[in-house]
Protein backbone atom coordinates (compact mmCIF):
# COMPACT_ATOMS: atom_id res chain seq x y z
CA UNK A 1 0.00 0.00 0.00
CA UNK A 2 1.72 3.42 -1.13
CA UNK A 3 -0.47 5.80 -1.91
CA UNK A 4 -4.58 6.38 -0.47
CA UNK A 5 -6.55 8.74 -2.10
CA UNK A 6 -9.37 10.34 0.49
CA UNK A 7 -12.73 12.27 -0.29
CA UNK A 8 -14.29 13.60 3.19
CA UNK A 9 -17.99 14.92 2.77
CA UNK A 10 -17.58 18.47 3.31
CA UNK A 11 -21.61 18.62 4.90
CA UNK A 12 -21.13 16.33 7.29
CA UNK A 13 -17.43 17.34 8.32
CA UNK A 14 -17.11 21.08 7.35
CA UNK A 15 -12.82 20.81 8.61
CA UNK A 16 -11.89 17.73 7.73
CA UNK A 17 -11.36 17.37 10.61
CA UNK A 18 -11.41 13.45 10.35
CA UNK A 19 -9.24 13.14 6.94
CA UNK A 20 -6.95 14.71 8.87
CA UNK A 21 -6.90 12.41 11.43
CA UNK A 22 -6.38 9.73 9.10
CA UNK A 23 -3.86 11.54 6.98
CA UNK A 24 -1.43 11.86 10.02
CA UNK A 25 -2.27 8.34 10.75
CA UNK A 26 -1.18 6.85 7.22
CA UNK A 27 1.98 9.61 7.28
CA UNK A 28 3.49 7.83 10.22
CA UNK A 29 3.10 4.50 8.59
CA UNK A 30 4.58 5.84 5.40
CA UNK A 31 1.73 6.14 2.99
CA UNK A 32 1.16 9.10 0.87
CA UNK A 33 -1.90 10.53 0.98
CA UNK A 34 -4.06 13.21 -1.50
CA UNK A 35 -7.48 14.54 -0.47
CA UNK A 36 -9.97 15.26 -3.27
CA UNK A 37 -14.07 15.77 -3.44
CA UNK A 38 -16.16 13.51 -4.54
CA UNK A 39 -18.67 15.47 -5.94
CA UNK A 40 -18.96 18.93 -6.39
CA UNK A 41 -20.10 21.66 -3.45
CA UNK A 42 -22.67 24.30 -3.44
CA UNK A 43 -20.50 27.58 -4.52
CA UNK A 44 -21.78 29.62 -1.54
CA UNK A 45 -20.30 26.62 0.51
CA UNK A 46 -17.09 27.71 2.43
CA UNK A 47 -14.48 24.99 2.45
CA UNK A 48 -11.67 25.02 4.70
CA UNK A 49 -8.45 26.84 3.99
CA UNK A 50 -5.77 25.11 4.98
CA UNK A 51 -6.13 21.99 3.13
CA UNK A 52 -5.20 21.13 -0.41
CA UNK A 53 -7.39 19.80 -2.66
CA UNK A 54 -6.57 17.44 -5.52
CA UNK A 55 -8.24 16.09 -8.81
CA UNK A 56 -10.08 13.16 -8.06
CA UNK A 57 -9.92 11.49 -11.60
CA UNK A 58 -6.11 12.34 -11.98
CA UNK A 59 -5.00 10.92 -8.38
CA UNK A 60 -6.95 7.71 -8.97
CA UNK A 61 -4.66 6.90 -11.75
CA UNK A 62 -1.94 5.33 -9.62
CA UNK A 63 -4.07 5.08 -6.16
CA UNK A 64 -4.08 1.67 -4.01
CA UNK A 65 -7.14 2.52 -2.45
CA UNK A 66 -9.99 4.99 -1.95
CA UNK A 67 -10.98 5.96 1.83
CA UNK A 68 -13.93 7.74 1.79
CA UNK A 69 -15.66 9.65 4.99
CA UNK A 70 -19.22 9.94 5.01
CA UNK A 71 -22.41 8.11 5.10
CA UNK A 72 -23.32 5.43 2.39
CA UNK A 73 -24.72 7.88 0.52
CA UNK A 74 -20.87 9.49 0.21
CA UNK A 75 -19.96 6.21 -0.08
CA UNK A 76 -22.30 5.31 -3.20
CA UNK A 77 -20.97 8.77 -5.08
CA UNK A 78 -17.63 7.73 -4.21
CA UNK A 79 -17.77 4.14 -5.12
CA UNK A 80 -18.04 5.28 -9.11
CA UNK A 81 -14.57 6.51 -9.18
CA UNK A 82 -13.30 3.57 -7.84
CA UNK A 83 -14.73 1.27 -9.83
CA UNK A 84 -13.98 3.04 -12.68
CA UNK A 85 -10.44 2.96 -11.09
CA UNK A 86 -10.61 -0.53 -10.05
CA UNK A 87 -9.52 0.15 -6.71
CA UNK A 88 -11.25 -0.81 -3.58
CA UNK A 89 -12.90 1.46 -1.49
CA UNK A 90 -13.13 1.67 2.37
CA UNK A 91 -15.91 3.55 4.03
CA UNK A 92 -15.48 5.59 7.39
CA UNK A 93 -18.80 6.12 8.69
CA UNK A 94 -19.47 9.90 9.62
CA UNK A 95 -23.23 9.79 8.87
CA UNK A 96 -26.10 7.99 10.68
CA UNK A 97 -26.42 3.78 9.72
CA UNK A 98 -23.29 3.51 7.23
CA UNK A 99 -23.72 -0.27 6.40
CA UNK A 100 -21.44 0.19 3.89
CA UNK A 101 -18.81 1.82 6.46
CA UNK A 102 -15.77 -0.27 7.68
CA UNK A 103 -14.82 1.89 10.03
CA UNK A 104 -16.38 4.24 12.49
CA UNK A 105 -15.02 7.30 13.09
CA UNK A 106 -13.56 6.79 16.47
CA UNK A 107 -11.36 3.40 15.28
CA UNK A 108 -9.54 5.73 12.55
CA UNK A 109 -6.44 3.94 14.33
CA UNK A 110 -7.30 1.00 12.21
CA UNK A 111 -5.90 1.96 8.90
CA UNK A 112 -1.99 1.34 10.28
CA UNK A 113 -3.13 -2.52 9.31
CA UNK A 114 -2.99 -0.82 5.74
CA UNK A 115 1.10 -0.76 6.03
CA UNK A 116 0.98 -4.51 6.96
CA UNK A 117 -1.55 -6.18 4.89
CA UNK A 118 -4.02 -7.05 7.64
CA UNK A 119 -6.89 -6.51 5.15
CA UNK A 120 -8.92 -8.50 2.69
CA UNK A 121 -10.88 -7.41 -0.04
CA UNK A 122 -14.69 -8.16 -0.81
CA UNK A 123 -16.28 -7.88 -4.27
CA UNK A 124 -19.87 -6.81 -4.54
CA UNK A 125 -22.04 -7.31 -7.77
CA UNK A 126 -23.81 -3.94 -9.33
CA UNK A 127 -26.90 -3.66 -11.70
CA UNK A 128 -26.73 -1.97 -15.26
CA UNK A 129 -29.39 0.10 -15.66
CA UNK A 130 -30.43 1.18 -18.89
CA UNK A 131 -33.91 3.16 -19.68
CA UNK A 132 -35.28 3.70 -23.05
CA UNK A 133 -38.41 6.44 -24.21
CA UNK A 134 -39.75 5.82 -27.96
CA UNK A 135 -37.15 2.99 -28.08
CA UNK A 136 -33.57 5.41 -28.07
CA UNK A 137 -31.86 4.57 -24.82
CA UNK A 138 -31.72 8.20 -22.68
CA UNK A 139 -30.14 6.60 -19.57
CA UNK A 140 -27.22 3.85 -19.03
CA UNK A 141 -25.94 3.54 -15.70
CA UNK A 142 -24.46 0.57 -13.07
CA UNK A 143 -25.89 0.84 -9.52
CA UNK A 144 -24.36 -0.62 -6.43
CA UNK A 145 -27.12 -0.22 -4.45
CA UNK A 146 -30.29 0.22 -6.57
CA UNK A 147 -32.76 1.38 -9.38
CA UNK A 148 -35.47 3.22 -8.02
CA UNK A 149 -38.76 4.22 -10.16
CA UNK A 150 -41.16 6.62 -8.20
CA UNK A 151 -44.19 8.48 -8.70
CA UNK A 152 -43.59 12.49 -8.12
CA UNK A 153 -46.73 13.48 -6.88
CA UNK A 154 -48.50 12.81 -3.39
CA UNK A 155 -51.11 11.19 -3.19
CA UNK A 156 -51.30 9.56 -7.03
CA UNK A 157 -50.38 6.75 -8.06
CA UNK A 158 -47.82 5.33 -10.65
CA UNK A 159 -49.18 2.08 -12.95
CA UNK A 160 -46.25 -0.18 -14.02
CA UNK A 161 -45.67 -3.88 -15.20
CA UNK A 162 -42.57 -5.63 -14.08
CA UNK A 163 -41.50 -8.95 -16.06
CA UNK A 164 -38.21 -11.11 -15.57
CA UNK A 165 -36.98 -12.67 -18.62
CA UNK A 166 -40.03 -11.59 -20.45
CA UNK A 167 -42.75 -13.05 -17.84
CA UNK A 168 -44.25 -10.35 -15.97
CA UNK A 169 -44.14 -11.04 -12.11
CA UNK A 170 -46.04 -8.17 -11.36
CA UNK A 171 -48.42 -5.19 -12.67
CA UNK A 172 -49.85 -3.12 -10.26
CA UNK A 173 -50.26 0.69 -9.63
CA UNK A 174 -48.89 2.19 -6.59
CA UNK A 175 -46.02 4.70 -5.09
CA UNK A 176 -43.39 3.09 -7.07
CA UNK A 177 -40.66 0.32 -7.50
CA UNK A 178 -37.23 -0.62 -6.23
CA UNK A 179 -34.95 -3.04 -8.14
CA UNK A 180 -31.58 -3.61 -5.85
CA UNK A 181 -28.60 -5.50 -5.04
CA UNK A 182 -28.10 -7.06 -1.99
CA UNK A 183 -25.93 -4.29 -0.72
CA UNK A 184 -28.64 -2.22 -1.16
CA UNK A 185 -31.16 -4.51 0.49
CA UNK A 186 -30.28 -2.69 3.42
CA UNK A 187 -31.51 0.58 2.18
CA UNK A 188 -34.60 1.63 0.64
CA UNK A 189 -36.16 -2.46 -0.23
CA UNK A 190 -35.96 -2.71 3.55
CA UNK A 191 -37.89 0.00 4.43
CA UNK A 192 -40.51 -0.94 1.65
CA UNK A 193 -40.71 -4.40 3.46
CA UNK A 194 -38.01 -6.24 1.39
CA UNK A 195 -35.49 -8.56 3.15
CA UNK A 196 -32.73 -8.43 4.32
CA UNK A 197 -30.16 -10.33 2.50
CA UNK A 198 -26.25 -11.02 2.81
CA UNK A 199 -24.42 -8.42 0.61
CA UNK A 200 -22.00 -10.95 -0.67
CA UNK A 201 -24.91 -12.97 -2.41
CA UNK A 202 -25.77 -13.05 -6.12
CA UNK A 203 -29.37 -11.84 -6.60
CA UNK A 204 -31.53 -9.20 -7.85
CA UNK A 205 -34.27 -7.79 -5.77
CA UNK A 206 -37.46 -6.62 -6.43
CA UNK A 207 -39.66 -4.92 -4.20
CA UNK A 208 -42.94 -2.71 -4.79
CA UNK A 209 -43.54 0.78 -3.07
CA UNK A 210 -47.13 0.35 -0.89
CA UNK A 211 -48.47 -1.80 -3.97
CA UNK A 212 -52.14 -1.21 -4.50
CA UNK A 213 -52.52 -4.75 -4.84
CA UNK A 214 -52.54 -8.03 -3.23
CA UNK A 215 -50.49 -9.88 -5.22
CA UNK A 216 -47.55 -8.16 -5.55
CA UNK A 217 -44.93 -9.09 -3.12
CA UNK A 218 -41.23 -8.76 -2.83
CA UNK A 219 -39.31 -10.91 -5.89
CA UNK A 220 -35.75 -12.61 -5.13
CA UNK A 221 -33.99 -13.43 -8.12
CA UNK A 222 -31.05 -14.48 -9.64
CA UNK A 223 -28.82 -12.79 -10.77
CA UNK A 224 -28.53 -13.79 -14.62
CA UNK A 225 -32.61 -12.70 -14.70
CA UNK A 226 -33.25 -9.46 -16.75
CA UNK A 227 -35.74 -7.68 -15.45
CA UNK A 228 -37.91 -4.95 -17.41
CA UNK A 229 -40.43 -2.34 -16.21
CA UNK A 230 -42.84 -0.57 -18.31
CA UNK A 231 -44.06 2.26 -17.22
CA UNK A 232 -48.12 2.75 -17.29
CA UNK A 233 -50.73 5.13 -17.25
CA UNK A 234 -49.75 8.56 -15.68
CA UNK A 235 -51.90 10.99 -17.49
CA UNK A 236 -50.74 14.57 -15.92
CA UNK A 237 -48.78 12.90 -13.38
CA UNK A 238 -44.83 12.51 -12.97
CA UNK A 239 -43.02 8.95 -12.84
CA UNK A 240 -38.94 9.34 -12.19
CA UNK A 241 -35.92 6.80 -12.51
CA UNK A 242 -32.91 7.20 -9.98
CA UNK A 243 -30.42 5.53 -9.69
CA UNK A 244 -27.86 4.51 -6.80
CA UNK A 245 -29.94 8.51 -5.45
CA UNK A 246 -28.66 10.13 -7.88
CA UNK A 247 -30.47 13.17 -9.99
CA UNK A 248 -33.76 11.81 -11.06
CA UNK A 249 -34.91 10.73 -14.94
CA UNK A 250 -38.31 11.96 -16.06
CA UNK A 251 -40.51 9.14 -17.05
CA UNK A 252 -43.46 9.07 -19.35
CA UNK A 253 -46.21 6.75 -20.54
CA UNK A 254 -44.74 3.23 -22.22
CA UNK A 255 -41.25 4.37 -21.22
CA UNK A 256 -38.83 0.93 -20.39
CA UNK A 257 -36.27 0.65 -17.21
CA UNK A 258 -34.28 -2.43 -18.21
CA UNK A 259 -32.31 -3.99 -15.49
CA UNK A 260 -29.60 -6.71 -15.37
CA UNK A 261 -26.16 -7.88 -13.25
CA UNK A 262 -23.70 -5.27 -14.23
CA UNK A 263 -20.09 -6.93 -15.90
CA UNK A 264 -18.52 -4.18 -12.92
CA UNK A 265 -18.34 -4.50 -9.29
CA UNK A 266 -17.12 -2.42 -6.47
CA UNK A 267 -13.98 -3.94 -4.34
CA UNK A 268 -15.08 -3.08 -0.28
CA UNK A 269 -12.08 -3.24 1.76
CA UNK A 270 -12.21 -5.21 5.30
CA UNK A 271 -9.53 -4.52 7.81
CA UNK A 272 -11.58 -6.74 10.64
CA UNK A 273 -13.46 -10.09 10.23
CA UNK A 274 -17.21 -8.44 11.55
CA UNK A 275 -19.52 -9.73 10.51
CA UNK A 276 -22.23 -8.19 8.47
CA UNK A 277 -24.94 -10.18 11.31
CA UNK A 278 -23.17 -7.83 13.42
CA UNK A 279 -23.22 -4.88 11.98
CA UNK A 280 -27.17 -5.19 11.03
CA UNK A 281 -27.39 -6.05 15.24
CA UNK A 282 -25.33 -3.19 16.29
CA UNK A 283 -27.11 -0.56 13.52
CA UNK A 284 -30.27 -1.17 14.68
CA UNK A 285 -29.64 -1.70 18.37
Amino acid sequence: MRKVVMTPNPYRDKYFNFAKQAEQILKEVGIETKTCLAFDVDKAFRLPENVKLYNLQEEMRDADLLICFGGDGTILHASKAAMKADIPILGVNIGTMGFMAELESGELGELRRLASGEYTVEERMMLHVVAEHEGEVVLVDDALNDAVITKGAVARTVQMSVACDGVEIMSFGGDGLIVCTPTGSTAYSMSAGGPIVEPTAQNIIVTPICAHDMQSKTVVTAPTRTITVEVGRIGRKNAFLSVDGGRALRLNMADRVTITQSKNTTKLMHLSQRSFFDVIKNKFR
